[in-house]
């Protein structure tokens, strides 16, 4: 007998805020945290503008031991575990540590980190290294740090798809609970922003404004010219329904199906053909035991990027067809940028608006690149039950996640 998969809990490290309430509240509000690079100078680069995590105090959230031996990737990867947690109403105890896991997607994990253990190590020799780096080198500090931290034994993955490895981590997380392998995992994604992440961003014209125009993301826009980078952790207390039923947890949503696929494409682009993403949302929406006409909103990946943004919308029309009406369209990552590893935060964003009846708007989409449902200019009240969260990925790996109100 497989179980319900249900969220109980959400954790967020955001440029928007820290914490759902902050977070939902801004983005609701359509506030976009797209700003004037702080952490580095950007002087020397075409792109001048980021949605960088500001106001993060780590030790809020981890023991300063604990967040000493942490880079920034690993600190919000924890500091959202803890508050997912949290959330979800679970104490940690020799009881249940066993059965409650960490599975998250970093699409590039510390490249803060990296760069500086390899300057140092090729500029000055291994001795000069510090020891204390070598552990955040690699893809799963942030799953492990974070684990260390709160004391859980039981799963210990990270997932790296690039965009589409947050969504990839709560599909296997769901699967092992559906399965019965966990009571409770946490999953998401963490992604930060390094001025070395920004400089090959702009090397591959990966960032607005990629061939002249005003900077901005402007998602399915018809004058979009590339994403503004971003930042932050989102991640997701995954249960089964009768875990959180002995608890007396109330759910926030269910995680009815997922589905991925994959299609022949460029290292660093997307494919032409929408096959490939249409194909994921196909996968998921049928693992649900659903029809397309059930899906009431689609949490888009679309990021103002030229390529992207086209593969999304000529998807969507062709799951869904494109007519006015349901699902609704949007995507915050006008609001919160490309972090890579931004499902996690979508995802919790999807569950909010699920729950609460109102969905987000796509800011800087004026001019719509097909007659799809967008929310524009301002947030949309809806009777919404079923939602859909998009991952699609450069170098063609698609993930979608289902939600459901309950």
């Amino acid at each position: 007998m497989t179980k319900r998969v249900v969220v109980t809990g959400i954790g967020l490290v955001t440029p928007l805020g820290i914490g759902r309430d902050d977070f939902f509240r801004r983005l609701l509000a359509g506030e976009s945290a797209a700003a004037p690079i702080a952490s580095f100078d950007a002087g020397r680069f075409p792109s001048k503008l980021a949605a960088e995590v500001t106001g993060f105090s780590p030790t809020e959230f981890i023991s300063p031991r604990n967040a000493r031996r942490m880079d920034r990737l690993s600190q919000m990867a924890a500091a959202s575990a803890r508050m997912a947690l949290h959330d979800a109403g679970i104490a940690v105890d020799a009881g249940n540590r066993d059965r409650i896991g960490i599975i998250l997607g970093t699409a590039f994990g510390s490249t803060e980190v990296a760069t500086g253990f390899a300057g140092t190590m090729f500029t000055e020799g291994p001795r000069f290294v510090s020891p204390l780096q070598v552990p955040n080198t690699v893809m799963n500090a942030p799953a492990g740090h974070a684990a260390i931290e709160l004391g859980i034994r039981g799963v210990n993955s990270t997932v790296n798809h690039r965009e589409a490895s947050a969504e990839t981590a709560i599909a296997f997380a769901a699967s092992d609970i559906r399965k019965g392998r966990a009571d409770a995992i946490l999953a998401g994604g963490v992604e930060i922003l390094s001025e070395f992440f920004f400089e090959i961003l702009t090397y591959f014209r990966a960032l607005s404004p990629d061939d002249g125009g005003p900077e901005g993301a402007r998602p399915f826009d018809a004058d979009r010219n590339g994403p503004v980078a971003g930042e932050g952790a989102g991640v997701l207390c995954l249960e089964s329904l009768e875990s959180a039923e002995a608890r007396g947890a109330t759910p926030l949503c269910e995680v009815l199906g997922w589905g991925m696929s994959s299609a022949p494409a460029p290292p660093n682009d997307w494919p032409s053909d929408p096959q490939g993403p249409a194909m994921a949302m196909r996968k998921a929406i049928q693992s649900a035991g659903l029809a397309p006409a059930d899906i009431d909103a689609v949490s888009a990946s679309a990021n103002g990027g030229r390529n992207l943004d086209r593969l999304e919308a000529d998807a969507l029309a062709g799951v869904f067809g494109e007519t006015r009406g349901t699902p609704l369209v949007t995507s915050i990552k006008g609001a919160v940028g490309e972090s890579f590893s931004s499902g996690g935060i979508r995802s919790a964003a999807m569950a909010l608006s699920l729950r609460e009846g109102v969905f987000p708007p796509t800011l800087g989409l004026a001019h719509p690149i097909r007659d799809l449902s967008f929310i524009m200019d301002k947030s949309r009240f809806a009777a919404a039950t079923i939602g859909m969260v998009n991952g699609f990925s450069s170098g063609g790996t698609f993930a979608s996640v289902i939600l459901k109100r309950i």
